[in-house]
């Protein structure tokens, strides 16, 4: 029988997998359906923005009443969502069936780190951490290969199908999905742990992080398509495989011993090699690029790990499902403000711009962080 951690890695690998390729690809499949490159800022700044409502609530329920029926009710949302989204024309009503999708992305995603970050089996929290965002990473690198061979076989209605059914078989992991505890927690417990100076920092971090994501879900594969001329089955095979710079790092960081003074050099040289690779991937050359676009992977995944790790270490084990919650909300925000100015740059200005101002940004955001991420902020108090 699978532990409850393995049932964790299980789902995160099949919806991550499903969600970020979705994601990835949804920018060209709107392309076809005569959609402006604002009008795709907008479609994927309410998929982003959707945590900023929601978080703290899912979070909230996750502490206090439910884990299990929040997954659940995100996975069934999320399989039911792609198939809405092939009989779905017009921007605002995909638009809104983006939203609905981003809120039940953020069900499973609150609640799955809400279980996680509660979970004390794994004493390394650089093994605990890393193997977790192996798994969330390794689910997109599959799917991005998986989809280049539906969409050559079916196209984007295929992509849509598949993985809803995929979706759907993930909630049956959910059975005897046991080990819930829960509490009665105050909103000033909450609060007690988001005003500090430290956590306030660190989301301007996570906010500024994110403002790449938003180039991701925009304005990523319009700008493969336009530069390097890859087909359906090549542009997704690019993605996934500088996916695997990810995967790669988080399974590095999984295997050294926890040290904070080392969490936050790993973490500082992730964003760092992050922007550079943002900025470097705009070669005319495919492979070149591909080489850089594996960098910037790579420090995502020595930074996303580390962050996962901070983000555990700023609140109580109590309350960590609304705080965690509402940190993500702040972060994703940054994701959303990132869709609606990136896709407005690449649509004005040339599609490798958004590429280069994120970089940059990524890079500032290192510097900042160097002076406000303290060298035992990995430690909680």
């Amino acid at each position: 029988m699978m532990s409850r951690t393995a049932r964790i890695h299980f789902i995160n690998f099949v919806r991550k997998m499903a969600v970020t390729t979705v994601f990835f690809l949804a920018p060209l499949e709107l392309l076809r359906r005569g959609f402006r490159p604002v009008e795709i800022g907008l479609v994927v700044a309410l998929f982003a923005g959707a945590p900023l409502l929601f978080s703290f609530p899912w979070g909230w329920v996750n502490d206090r009443f439910s884990i299990k029926g929040v997954v659940l009710l995100g996975l069934a949302a999320t399989s039911a969502l792609f198939l809405l989204l092939m009989v779905v024309r017009g921007v605002w009503p995909t638009a809104l069936v983006f939203l609905f999708l981003g809120v039940a992305n953020n069900a499973a995603d609150v609640s799955l780190n809400s279980v996680y970050f509660k979970d004390e089996t794994e004493r390394n929290l650089n093994r605990k951490y890393g193997v977790y965002l192996f798994w969330v990473s390794a689910g997109p690198m599959t799917g991005l290969f998986l989809g280049g061979l539906l969409a050559l076989a079916g196209g984007f209605q295929t992509i849509l199908v598949v993985f809803a059914a995929l979706v759907a078989l993930t909630m049956l992991a959910l059975r005897r999905f046991d080990g819930e505890t829960f509490a009665v927690i105050r909103l000033k417990d909450y609060r007690a742990g988001l005003v500090r100076p430290r956590t306030i920092l660190f989301a301007v971090v996570l906010f500024v992080l994110a403002m790449h994501w938003g180039v991701e879900g925009t304005v990523y594969a319009p700008f493969l398509r336009a530069r390097f001329g890859l087909d359906d089955l090549q542009l997704p095979f690019y993605m996934g495989a500088a996916y695997a710079g990810l995967t790669a790092m988080a399974l590095l960081v999984s295997r050294r011993p926890y040290d904070p003074r080392a969490s936050k050099r790993i973490f500082l040289a992730g964003m760092a090699l992050s922007g550079l690779g943002h900025i470097l991937m705009v070669q005319q050359n495919t492979w070149v690029s591909l080489g850089f676009r594996f960098l910037h992977e790579a420090g995502d995944g020595l930074l996303g790990a580390i962050s996962l790790l901070y983000i555990s270490r700023l609140f109580e084990r109590r309350s960590i499902g609304g705080s965690a919650g509402l940190l993500m909300a702040l972060q994703t925000s940054g994701q959303m403000a990132g869709a609606l100015l990136f896709s407005s740059l690449g649509g004005r200005f040339g599609l490798e711009v958004p590429f280069i101002v994120s970089g940059l940004l990524l890079l500032a955001n290192a510097v900042y962080g160097g002076f406000v991420i303290p060298s035992e902020s990995g430690t909680e108090t």
